[in-house]
């Protein structure tokens, strides 16, 4: 068993080893090879720079490039943490709008509500039956969120794992785009098919793993942490929704070091290779070209270089953002839509799966 755990762990970490050699490294299946993408994004309200390049821009390409995909707003694991409903309830509606602006088209992939499919919870249950507690107490999130709030973690930030594994194994998935922090639960996603698949009968495909070409974007004011909406310092994340000056003061007051020329050194010089990782990001360029056109450049007049190359690729999202947030009914309407497609495959599924455990 170790060393079955041993190969899959080695089998992820290829493709995250093959990641940090550049943006063509990461491989994406080919169209033939791909049967079913699922991926899913918490109702967080409007994505953050990290959240564009290491998840939504890689959807937009997937779901042109693949025939049966699936994003889902799981809005049941946001509930993981205290949660006023009225500001849920806007934000699985705003984060609807940041989708469908960023180029999400609901007639090329399904676009749906999390809760509004209760097949998710159902499968989830029946998949946390066959999961040991050290298992999940033994994933990092779990630890290091639970060493933050002093060991208050509840019951549902220690099984989330375990519905995200239904997520994706209730439209028999076969690949599933993640980022380097979700390596560890894919491995138990995948676990949870072959334990199923080995008490049942063959019945889940095990799915692999797609990662993103883009690296973690980390905070521009700690390039030790990752980017996240949640952080206190509130020059350190960037929104797709920030105004221009919003974008060029968070950009100026980006941690760099003494050293004014413009190398990527992400061992040694993490604020400035930040810089160069979103530059060539939202260039479509490759980091050797973003270097070789930025010498001479001081690091401060490079901060407003990439400002601008931030803005410009904002500026049409931002505004297509603000024009649906104005149609709440269009919005609603396409949740609906989307979430009655994904049941009409979920409940099939979830259906033979009862009749596998032996429900009536």
């Amino acid at each position: 068993m170790a060393l079955h755990s041993m190969r899959k762990a080695r089998e992820c970490w290829n493709f995250i080893r093959a990641l940090h050699q550049g943006p063509d490294a990461a491989p994406v299946p080919q169209k033939d090879a791909v049967k079913r993408i699922f991926s899913g994004i918490q109702p967080t309200g409007i994505p953050h720079l990290g959240n564009y390049l290491g998840a939504i821009e890689s959807w937009v390409r997937l779901q042109d490039e693949h025939d049966s995909v699936l994003y889902s707003i799981v809005d049941l694991h946001s509930i993981t943490v205290p949660q006023d409903p009225t500001i849920l309830r806007q934000s699985i509606l705003d984060m609807t709008a940041a989708l469908l602006a960023c180029g999400i088209n609901p007639e090329k992939s399904i676009l749906f509500q999390q809760s509004q499919v209760s097949e998710h919870t159902q499968l989830s249950w029946i998949l946390t039956c066959m999961v040991r507690l050290p298992r999940l107490q033994h994933l990092h999130q779990w630890k290091a969120k639970t060493a933050k709030e002093k060991q208050s973690g509840t019951m549902g930030l220690l099984t989330y794992p375990v519905l995200q594994a239904s997520d994706i194994l209730l439209y028999k998935s076969t690949h599933v785009p993640v980022g380097e922090d979700q390596v560890q639960h894919m491995e138990l996603v995948q676990d949870l098919a072959q334990s199923f698949n080995k008490k049942y009968g063959e019945f889940f495909p095990v799915p692999k793993c797609i990662l993103t070409s883009m690296k973690k974007v980390k905070s521009l004011r700690d390039p030790s942490a990752k980017m996240s909406k949640s952080d206190p310092d509130k020059l350190a994340t960037v929104r797709i929704t920030d105004s221009p000056e919003e974008i060029v003061q968070k950009f100026r007051k980006a941690m760099t070091d003494f050293t004014s020329e413009v190398t990527y050194e992400p061992a040694s010089r993490g604020g400035v290779s930040n810089l160069v990782a979103i530059h060539a990001a939202v260039a479509g360029l490759p980091v050797e070209e973003v270097v070789r056109r930025s010498a001479g450049m001081d690091t401060a007049r490079y901060k407003l270089v990439v400002a601008d190359a931030v803005i410009e690729k904002f500026a049409p999202i931002k505004s297509e953002i603000e024009k649906l947030k104005m149609n709440k009914d269009h919005l609603e309407k396409v949740l609906q839509v989307g979430s009655a497609k994904a049941k009409e495959l979920a409940y099939p599924v979830c259906q033979e799966v009862k009749k596998l455990v032996g429900f009536l």
